[in-house]
């Protein structure tokens, strides 16, 4: 294996992925010092803690003008997915158009007739402040949701608009579902999201029990997150969702594997993919690559050359509800599903599938999204990687927000 390397940025890492490292539950831990393991662990008790907070909070004052226009779900990075969660949770039947917004402010046409939701882990990005300030002079309705004691809550008890605070204890990435589920409760509250308590309880569970069948301490062969991410190890990740479900996922994966494991990834829907994108496996990352591959070698051992190849992890859904209660059948989504492992076999590239289980929406999203989140982590640790500190993002927050002279 190649030695420890220092990048210009000063972090250290190995080249090539050491599985030894992620045999050793110590040193998993001491490379770890932020604590993203446990971080992502705790899933299942952000679901809980989250859900008690917002039950807390009367959401009344969102329903008392009727259905809204439209819902703006103003954030960046893992706060701007919860927008996405939303729209997957309340279905294609919504009557409602969801709006996801990353950037700052709100879209020219929000007004009275719209409902503005903030979500910021820290509860001081200026996305989300500055979507808060612009439904408040807009006269939307508002709701906001991040870091108790923050500039957010502050700029929402002025706008005397209802607050959901969630403890920050982890990077925003590590706390999804801390912000989502109050995200989800502002939908439910407006009528446009169905959040039954059982729904909520049951994806605590199964988000437990993938902590638990992930857990450092369980060994690369039974562990799905250890064994996907030494799959994707030293190639370059394409991640495809087969519907509007997995896609979001496929998205969190993509997300995950770059900020964690530093790795270059491709992610977006199936559908899409079929019309451009799946020509990737023909490519000289793909199908031509995998040719000069030596038949007779390992194939788990990519050691036969240098050749960086794609890996192609492909989510799969299958649906909950009844043909004609979804835009596109779930049959077409399950053919092209097929279709593509079918492709990906011929042209020798490796695939992953993760298939969704349980009983609600939301379940079914979060039984797609905690392996894939182990397995980022991992990645980063068996490149000796720590998947907390990302100098680049500090220095990206650094130079493109500069303090005032004199500060």
């Amino acid at each position: 294996m190649a030695g420890p390397m220092s990048g210009s940025s000063g972090v250290n890492g190995h080249r090539v992925a050491d599985e030894s490292l992620l045999n050793d539950e110590k040193s998993m831990f001491d490379n770890d010092p932020g604590g993203m393991l446990r971080a992502t662990a705790s899933a299942g008790a952000q679901v809980r803690e989250a859900a008690a907070l917002a039950a807390e909070v009367d959401l009344s004052m969102l329903a008392d003008e009727g259905r809204p226009r439209a819902v703006v779900v103003a954030g960046i990075g893992t706060a701007g997915l919860t927008g996405s969660i939303l729209s997957t949770v309340a279905g294609p039947r919504c009557p409602v158009p969801i709006i996801g917004h990353r950037s700052a402010g709100v879209p020219g046409w929000v007004g009275a007739a719209d409902v503005v939701i903030a979500v910021s882990a820290s509860g001081r990005s200026p996305e989300a402040i500055a979507a808060a300030e612009a439904a408040a002079r807009r006269g939307a309705r508002l709701v906001a949701i991040g870091n108790p004691g923050s500039e957010l809550e502050a700029l929402a008890e002025r706008a005397r608009a209802p607050f959901i605070g969630v403890p920050r204890r982890a990077p925003a990435r590590a706390t999804l579902w801390g912000l989502t589920i109050p995200v989800l409760f502002a939908g439910r509250a407006l009528g446009i999201a169905k959040l039954a308590e059982a729904d909520v309880a049951e994806t605590a569970t199964r988000l437990d029990a993938d902590a638990e069948r992930c857990r450092p301490g369980a060994d690369s062969f039974v562990n799905p997150a250890k064994e996907l991410a030494l799959g994707l190890a030293g190639s370059v990740p394409i991640v495809w969702g087969s519907s509007p479900l997995a896609t979001v996922a496929a998205r969190r994966f993509a997300d995950t594997l770059a900020a964690n494991a530093r790795y270059p990834v491709m992610a977006g829907a199936l559908g899409e993919a079929g019309r451009g994108r799946v020509g990737l496996l023909d490519g000289v990352f793909g199908g031509l690559a995998e040719t000069s591959r030596d038949i007779f070698a390992d194939p788990d051992d990519d050691t036969d050359n240098d050749l960086t190849r794609l890996r192609l992890v492909v989510f799969r859904d299958g649906g909950l509800n009844p043909e004609d209660d979804a835009d596109e059948p779930v049959a077409v989504e399950e053919r092209r599903a097929d279709a593509i492992q079918t492709l990906a076999d011929r042209r020798g590239v490796r695939c992953d599938v993760l298939t969704a289980e349980g009983g609600s929406s939301l379940e079914r999203l979060a039984s797609l999204v905690a392996v894939p989140d182990f397995a980022s982590l991992y990645l980063a640790l068996a490149h000796g990687l720590d998947p907390m500190a990302v100098p680049a993002i500090s220095e990206m927050k650094e130079l493109s927000n500069p303090l005032p002279d004199g500060i």
